[in-house]
């Protein structure tokens, strides 16, 4: 099968060009100027389907870097199931996810990694790559990550929060670090300070502050600031890579920015919701089903941060900077009838998360309308940076001779309405991004050649995806 995408404006990482693409079978064969021929011949005539793209660009597939698809959490599951959740990526034009495998204490980590295995094969609509959490860092846990790295998961997850679910103490996590620096395997933390919100936690309740805004209130960014400086410092004294997960304070930023000024391998990600939505907006929300519980639907770990602090301006700030490298969305959805709704008076127990695995890519274009960032940064942060950051690159990532077929044709002047009954597809009973209005379209996705999302209509098959065995970071000095 050939494909020919002619009359596009292809946009890499590195620059925007007039230009046609040439697809053969899952990979990209040639990136042509318009209306070239090939060996003498009409590429026309020789092709199988040709898609006029005039006037919108040709960029490589999203790569969302870090999703829960039907993560355990709190007494539930993630909404999103592996099926449901990469289906409404490739409607937003995400053509792969990283996954993060779940290993609680006590779990065999090897048996975790080839269950999540079971749960994604065959039911991925693009292509998957797993991150593995690392709960409780035993001897058995070093050999593990030589094991799984020859597997293809070239990058660990632990957390400083999460008590008696995910938290590892320093001593844990400094003998993970160790591990990486010998490995070239790439450490991601959860950076917050659990004891401190714990405390924070325990004293709300007492107090009779129930309702969602004080998961924010009990999650300060001290405490985000606090751990992402020791983080630093573990990595610093190990020589270990670090990537700081869903950072949202702009105390954080700075943390990593002074790090990395220092020349350590130090990198952030950010999330949507840390760029435009905020803690005031969820005191704020209220609705006659819900009343002041509406807030639940923003509830997430690191949770929103105050507008009026500046945080979100940080943010996009730091894209432009590099100071923070690539935008994520931590998708983890949740419904609010029979999940959320599990902590209507106690705010600790609503399940933490967000769903954004839709829309990220269309709401970081947004901010290329908004002329926060560049065009060609849009395609960095969603797409090249996560290729390299996570071993993909080359294959994922650009719009070149010998990569995958992930390509998505994006209309400037194309328009999307976020909410339910409009572009959601995400197995939720609602929309954290309900009312939101984007200048643009994703018209047409290519998944390895193949198209799935074509005239709002999704004509993919849930085993259209397959697992990518990922090498080390393209980043590491």
């Amino acid at each position: 099968m050939k494909t020919l995408i002619k009359n596009g404006t292809v946009v890499n990482s590195t620059g925007t060009a007039a230009a046609d693409v040439l697809i053969d079978g899952e990979t990209i064969a040639a990136v042509l100027a318009p209306g070239s021929t090939l060996l003498g011949f009409d590429l026309e005539s020789k092709v199988d389907t040709v898609i006029d793209a005039r006037g919108k660009y040709v960029i490589p597939g999203g790569i969302d870097a870090h999703t829960h698809m039907e993560m355990p959490f709190g007494g539930t599951f993630a909404s999103d199931t592996f099926e449901t959740g990469t289906r409404a990526a490739a409607w937003g034009g995400t053509t792969s996810i990283v996954d993060f495998v779940v290993q609680y204490a006590g779990e065999n980590i090897l048996d975790q990694y080839h269950l999540w295995h079971q749960k994604a094969a065959g039911n991925c609509a693009i292509d998957y790559g797993f991150h593995q959490i690392l709960s409780d860092v035993q001897d058995s846990s070093l050999v593990a990550m030589d094991e799984l790295l020859a597997e293809g998961v070239s990058s660990f997850k632990l957390f400083m929060a999460y008590k008696g679910v995910f938290l590892s103490d320093d001593g844990q996590i400094t003998k993970a670090m160790q591990k990486a620096a010998s490995n070239g395997s790439m450490i991601m933390m959860h950076a917050e300070n659990g004891s401190v919100i714990d405390l924070l936690v325990q004293q709300a309740i007492a107090a009779g502050n129930t309702s969602p805004y004080y998961h924010g209130l009990t999650r300060p960014w001290q405490a985000e600031e606090e751990a992402t400086h020791r983080a630093i410092m573990l990595a610093n004294l190990t020589g270990a890579p670090l990537y700081v997960v869903h950072v949202s304070a702009k105390q954080a930023v700075d943390q990593i920015a002074a790090a990395r000024d220092n020349g350590q391998n130090v990198f952030g990600e950010t999330c949507p919701q840390y760029l435009y939505l905020s803690l005031e907006e969820q005191l704020g929300a209220s609705s006659d089903e819900w009343g002041a519980f509406e807030g639940a639907k923003w509830v997430c770990s690191t949770p929103l941060r105050s507008r009026e602090e500046g945080h979100q301006h940080h943010m996009w700030q730091s894209l432009r900077t590099n100071d923070i490298q690539m935008v994520s969305t931590d998708h983890c959805p949740f419904c609010m009838k029979g999940q959320k709704d599990m902590g209507l008076n106690d705010f600790s127990k609503i399940p933490n998360g967000i769903g954004s695995v839709e829309h990220r890519m269309d709401l970081l274009y947004q901010g290329v309308v908004d002329k926060q960032i560049s065009l060609e940064r849009w395609v960095e942060v969603t797409s090249t940076t996560p290729a390299r950051m996570f071993g993909m690159y080359g294959k994922k990532g650009v719009i070149q001779p010998g990569a995958d077929g992930d390509v998505v044709i994006y209309d400037p002047n194309g328009h999307t309405s976020i909410g339910v009954g409009q572009t959601h597809h995400m197995n939720m009973d609602y929309s954290a991004w309900e009312g939101f209005e984007i200048d643009g379209h994703v018209d047409t996705v290519l998944s390895r050649g193949k198209v799935i999302v074509d005239n709002n209509q999704y004509i993919g098959a849930k085993s259209d995806g397959k697992y990518f065995k990922r090498g080390l970071s393209q980043y590491l000095i």
